[in-house]
Parts: structure tokens; C-alpha cells; sequence
């Protein structure tokens, strides 16, 4: 599994969350938004995402899980990608949640 986890000063929740989305899914012919889910408070926000995708590489599918969350005024993201591994009981070939994490960087 490859994670990113980082703040993001001085960044607007919305605009964030739709450069996300959108890159993800321009991004590659094969990547869909398999799930999402949204939370609001008068404190706070949340919005997780679940993204998947082919991987040319592992020759298998990996999920991204992206994870923004604004309270305070201070912007948070985490995100995991998986699935990439070829073996059984050890993990082999990464090269694809690599990959797939390396785009949600370059939208960053």
C-alpha cells in the first residue's frame, strides 16, 4: 500500500475536491469513481472517494481511497492506494498503487 497523508494551507475545500475528481478521471482511460460519501457540519467537512483503475504495469486493478477533510479552516488530505500486488503472502509488484498515487501528487 502506498499513502499520502498532507495539509494544504491557504486551499478551498470545493476546488480541491474538484480537481480531484476530475484528474483522477481524465487521467486515465480505465480510472471510475466506484464510491463517495460527503459529511457536513457547521465545524467541519469531509469527503471520501474510492477510485479504481487499471494497471498496466501489475497487469491487475488498484484503488486510490482519498480522504479531504476541512475543520478549523485547515485543509487535510489523506489517501491510499491498493491492490497492486501479484502475490499471494507478501506483496510483489507495487509498481501500479505507486502510479496511481503519483497522479493524485501531480493534481496537488
Amino acid at each position: 500500500m502506498a499513502s499520502l497523508n498532507r495539509t494544504l494551507p491557504n486551499r478551498n475545500f470545493d476546488e480541491v475536491l474538484r480537481r480531484i475528481e476530475d484528474g483522477i478521471i481524465d487521467g486515465s482511460i480505465s480510472a471510475s469513481l466506484e464510491e463517495s460519501c460527503d459529511y457536513n457540519t457547521p465545524s467541519a467537512r469531509c469527503a471520501v472517494r474510492v477510485f479504481e483503475r487499471y494497471s498496466y504495469a501489475g497487469g491487475n486493478r488498484v484503488s486510490l481511497s482519498v480522504t479531504l477533510f476541512e475543520s478549523a479552516g485547515e485543509l487535510h488530505l489523506f489517501a491510499a492506494a491498493t491492490g497492486g500486488s501479484q502475490a499471494m503472502f507478501w506483496k510483489v509488484n507495487t509498481f501500479g498503487e505507486e502510479a496511481f498515487l503519483d497522479k493524485l501528487k501531480e493534481l496537488l
